[in-house]
């Protein structure tokens, strides 16, 4: 095998709390992740001299900074490989929104070079891999929808019923380390356990909050707004750090109908909640 052609899924925060800081600057968080069927793709081709290439370019983003590229470089240096790769992305997933596109495609390197390479690694020791490149990593190499706590990287398999959501992307880029980092963030949200959350098909997008909401409506408008809208027609929420918000229904017709009411100044997408990776059963 010489090529691999992989999916990466966005991801969604049905809920997202803030309950701790660690003494070295973490935030401590509970938040529930749900895949869905709006992927990035990734293309890779074996290269026998050990050089690892981004062949197309993505903006704002240069290949040294890039989390595919670092991903193929750490996996050189854990196993001390001596191939290399070429990485074409085809970009879905909205940067800058909290839908974790970055991360995504970051696991899905580590899964897809596991294989093209014959690294042999374990899931679990790619998902503390991927933690080094960013937290929400680990939970696109663990491949369940999860209940996470920690800084995202402790996580428990949690089974959700079908849903659809309407995505609503605002125009606007979040830095996710500004939000954590603002002063009028709440972290002391009362930690839960898993057992307090509904599962399956009773699970409702709205039942618990997103701490850093707030914070994000208040530095960026347009989320408030597109927020607002969205409210209309159910419970909505904001995922991650930003900008994108959503809501659930049952159905995708549901869902459908309020996608067509949505003012032509706004963008959005329908999207189905997986109820898995759709590389979770990829062998090593």
């Amino acid at each position: 095998m010489s090529t691999l052609t992989c999916p990466a899924p966005a991801k969604l925060n049905l809920f997202l709390h803030v309950v701790g800081r660690r003494a070295d600057g973490y935030h401590l968080l509970q938040t529930l992740f749900r895949f869905i069927d709006l992927n990035d793709t990734l293309h890779f081709t074996l290269r026998a001299d050990g050089e690892v290439r981004r062949l197309n370019d993505v903006k704002n983003v240069p290949p040294e900074h890039d989390l595919c590229v670092r991903a193929a470089r750490l996996l050189q240096q854990e196993t001390g490989c001596k191939l290399g790769v070429d990485i074409e992305l085809e970009k879905r997933i909205p940067m800058g929104g909290g839908l974790g596109g970055g991360s995504s495609d970051a696991a899905t390197t580590l899964l897809a070079l596991n294989r093209l390479w014959n690294l042999g690694l374990s899931r679990e020791r790619l998902m503390q891999l991927g933690l080094t490149l960013g937290a929400d990593v680990p939970v696109f190499v663990f491949g369940e929808n999860a209940f996470a706590e920690g800084v995202g990287e402790q996580l428990q398999a949690y089974p959700l019923g079908e849903a659809w959501y309407v995505v609503l992307t605002p125009p606007v880029h979040v830095p996710t380390a500004q939000i954590f980092t603002h002063p009028e963030l709440t972290r002391n949200t009362i930690s839960m356990t898993m057992r307090a959350l509904p599962i399956g098909q009773d699970f409702r997008v709205g039942q618990f909050g997103n701490d850093l909401q707030a914070v994000a409506c208040k530095l960026y408008p347009q989320v408030a707004e597109y927020l607002g809208w969205l409210a209309r027609f159910a419970p909505a929420l904001m995922t991650g750090s930003g900008a994108c918000v959503f809501a659930g229904f049952a159905t995708e017709a549901e869902a459908q109908a309020v996608l067509q009411q949505l003012p032509t100044t706004m963008r959005g997408f329908v999207a189905r909640g997986l109820q898995q990776h759709p590389l979770k059963d990829l062998a090593a």
